[in-house]
């Protein structure tokens, strides 16, 4: 790999277009989609058919981190799908469809994060106009977007935040896990029951209806912590339902 190429959707809601792609060019049709509001969604990993071929010219220009990038050369020898990491931000690109502050700043990141990573100067970041006369994105102007990817690349990296640890399922009462219920707790338990190894007691996987098949997978896992008598029923109480989504 040997540089960033920023694109633009040229449309809207195209995360699973950019995922699938088309009978014409198969998917992932870049690395990373960009929505509107920011949020970047990894939809490709290694080769992905963004850039297509582009002009040598360009090639050398981000290969030698010149900062002047010059207008493409008519031939285009050279295949970028390999050496570029491709982004898709969602916008229109006529012109009149606006780049949100918390979408530009996301792209500028995400070109920054990678060139931090490789020890590249943004200048290793190029538009898709700037590879190839074929194309014309993105939609704004690339030296800016330039000058903005160096000035994170000067400060010093973010550090991530931890992860927050996601709250558990709240109880919803013993009655909706009895003979004839049916529910999406049901089913949620079920799931969970799957996930903590008691697959094996569901011949079709867990659904809402409450089977004979949860309560066995229930009671199998109440008595593996040590439980017995009523505290092993099969049938999922307060203390049940925090151990198992503990």
């Amino acid at each position: 790999m040997h540089g960033v190429m920023i694109h633009h959707t040229a449309g809207s809601d195209s995360l699973n277009f950019c995922f699938n792609g088309s009978t014409d060019l198969p998917g992932p049709l870049c690395h990373t989609h960009l929505n509107k509001a920011g949020t970047a969604t990894m939809v490709g990993n290694g080769r992905a058919n963004h850039a297509g071929t582009i002009a040598q010219n360009a090639f050398d220009a981000v290969l030698n981190e010149s900062k002047t990038h010059p207008k493409p050369g008519a031939s285009e020898p050279v295949d970028g799908n390999r050496h570029f990491y491709g982004i898709e931000i969602e916008n229109r690109g006529d012109g009149k469809d606006p780049y949100p502050s918390a979408q530009y700043q996301a792209a500028v990141r995400w070109a920054a994060a990678i060139c931090r990573h490789h020890g590249w100067s943004a200048d290793s970041v190029i538009g898709h106009g700037e590879g190839t006369r074929r194309k014309v994105d993105p939609s704004f102007p690339m030296g800016q977007f330039r000058k903005d990817v160096a000035a994170r690349l000067a400060g010093k990296p973010e550090t991530p935040k931890p992860p927050t640890k996601p709250s558990l399922p709240l109880f919803p009462g013993k009655g909706y896990f009895r003979p004839g219920a049916k529910n999406s707790h049901v089913t949620v338990l079920g799931r969970q029951l799957v996930a903590k190894g008691y697959g094996r007691y569901y011949s079709q996987g867990p659904g809402p209806s409450w089977t004979n098949s949860d309560r066995t997978a229930v009671q199998a896992f109440q008595k593996a912590q040590g439980w017995t008598g009523t505290d092993a029923d099969g049938y999922p109480g307060p203390s049940t339902w925090s151990r198992l989504f503990s």
